[in-house]
Protein backbone atom coordinates (compact mmCIF):
# COMPACT_ATOMS: atom_id res chain seq x y z
CA UNK A 1 0.00 0.00 0.00
CA UNK A 2 1.58 3.73 -1.01
CA UNK A 3 2.16 5.38 2.03
CA UNK A 4 2.40 9.32 2.14
CA UNK A 5 3.38 11.40 5.08
CA UNK A 6 3.03 14.70 5.29
CA UNK A 7 4.61 17.36 7.89
CA UNK A 8 5.42 20.74 8.66
CA UNK A 9 2.10 22.43 8.82
CA UNK A 10 1.49 24.39 12.26
CA UNK A 11 0.25 28.00 13.28
CA UNK A 12 2.16 31.15 12.52
CA UNK A 13 2.00 34.84 12.98
CA UNK A 14 1.44 36.96 9.21
CA UNK A 15 4.68 37.11 7.54
CA UNK A 16 6.45 34.19 8.74
CA UNK A 17 7.95 31.09 7.15
CA UNK A 18 6.59 27.47 7.30
CA UNK A 19 8.52 24.68 5.22
CA UNK A 20 5.65 21.68 3.97
CA UNK A 21 6.98 18.35 2.84
CA UNK A 22 5.43 15.21 2.02
CA UNK A 23 7.30 12.05 1.58
CA UNK A 24 5.72 9.56 -0.85
CA UNK A 25 6.88 5.59 -0.35
CA UNK A 26 7.10 5.12 -3.94
CA UNK A 27 9.99 6.37 -6.34
CA UNK A 28 9.39 10.30 -6.83
CA UNK A 29 11.42 10.13 -10.04
CA UNK A 30 9.04 8.17 -11.69
CA UNK A 31 6.19 10.66 -11.11
CA UNK A 32 6.28 13.62 -14.01
CA UNK A 33 3.43 15.66 -12.09
CA UNK A 34 3.36 16.54 -7.90
CA UNK A 35 2.06 19.33 -6.32
CA UNK A 36 0.73 21.17 -3.44
CA UNK A 37 -3.35 21.56 -2.77
CA UNK A 38 -4.74 23.76 -0.39
CA UNK A 39 -8.30 24.13 0.60
CA UNK A 40 -9.76 26.48 3.12
CA UNK A 41 -12.87 26.46 4.45
CA UNK A 42 -15.75 26.81 2.71
CA UNK A 43 -13.84 26.74 -0.73
CA UNK A 44 -13.03 24.99 -3.48
CA UNK A 45 -9.95 23.17 -2.86
CA UNK A 46 -7.09 24.53 -5.32
CA UNK A 47 -3.58 24.13 -7.00
CA UNK A 48 -0.88 26.18 -4.93
CA UNK A 49 2.18 25.15 -6.84
CA UNK A 50 3.39 21.63 -8.73
CA UNK A 51 6.09 20.27 -10.97
CA UNK A 52 4.98 19.38 -15.01
CA UNK A 53 8.13 17.34 -15.47
CA UNK A 54 10.91 19.46 -14.05
CA UNK A 55 8.72 22.82 -14.64
CA UNK A 56 7.70 24.70 -11.46
CA UNK A 57 4.12 26.63 -11.43
CA UNK A 58 2.76 28.32 -9.17
CA UNK A 59 -1.03 29.88 -8.64
CA UNK A 60 -0.68 33.97 -8.83
CA UNK A 61 -1.79 33.84 -5.13
CA UNK A 62 1.80 32.31 -3.88
CA UNK A 63 4.20 33.54 -6.78
CA UNK A 64 7.30 35.07 -5.71
CA UNK A 65 6.11 34.15 -1.76
CA UNK A 66 6.21 29.78 -2.10
CA UNK A 67 8.93 27.39 -3.34
CA UNK A 68 8.31 24.45 -4.29
CA UNK A 69 11.17 21.55 -4.27
CA UNK A 70 11.30 17.77 -5.13
CA UNK A 71 14.36 15.57 -3.82
CA UNK A 72 13.94 12.69 -6.09
CA UNK A 73 16.44 10.88 -3.33
CA UNK A 74 14.41 11.62 -0.30
CA UNK A 75 11.43 10.42 -2.74
CA UNK A 76 10.06 14.30 -0.93
CA UNK A 77 8.08 17.34 -1.85
CA UNK A 78 8.27 20.23 -0.23
CA UNK A 79 6.61 23.60 -0.17
CA UNK A 80 8.74 26.60 1.16
CA UNK A 81 6.01 29.37 2.17
CA UNK A 82 7.79 32.60 3.06
CA UNK A 83 5.58 36.07 4.37
CA UNK A 84 2.71 33.85 4.74
CA UNK A 85 -0.93 35.95 4.95
CA UNK A 86 -3.89 35.34 6.73
CA UNK A 87 -5.14 33.70 3.32
CA UNK A 88 -3.14 31.24 3.19
CA UNK A 89 -4.90 29.37 6.04
CA UNK A 90 -6.12 26.43 4.51
CA UNK A 91 -5.38 22.60 4.94
CA UNK A 92 -2.44 21.64 2.61
CA UNK A 93 -2.41 18.56 0.29
CA UNK A 94 0.04 17.08 -1.65
CA UNK A 95 -0.76 14.79 -4.76
CA UNK A 96 1.72 12.84 -7.23
CA UNK A 97 0.08 11.93 -10.66
CA UNK A 98 1.66 9.07 -12.56
CA UNK A 99 0.53 6.34 -15.20
CA UNK A 100 -3.34 6.89 -14.49
CA UNK A 101 -3.44 6.64 -10.90
CA UNK A 102 -3.00 9.52 -8.28
CA UNK A 103 -2.25 9.67 -4.62
CA UNK A 104 -3.25 12.44 -2.26
CA UNK A 105 -1.68 13.24 1.11
CA UNK A 106 -4.17 13.31 3.90
CA UNK A 107 -3.55 17.04 4.44
CA UNK A 108 -1.43 19.52 7.21
CA UNK A 109 -3.23 22.48 8.43
CA UNK A 110 -1.53 25.63 8.05
CA UNK A 111 -2.80 28.46 9.97
CA UNK A 112 -1.81 32.07 9.74
CA UNK A 113 -2.96 34.60 12.77
CA UNK A 114 -3.28 38.49 11.63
Amino acid sequence: QVQLVESGGGLVQAGESLTLSCTISLSLSTFNTAGWYRQAPGKQRETVAGFLTTTPNYADSVKGRFTIRRDDVKNTLYLQMNNLKSEDTAVYYCRFYRWGYEYWGKGTQVTVSS
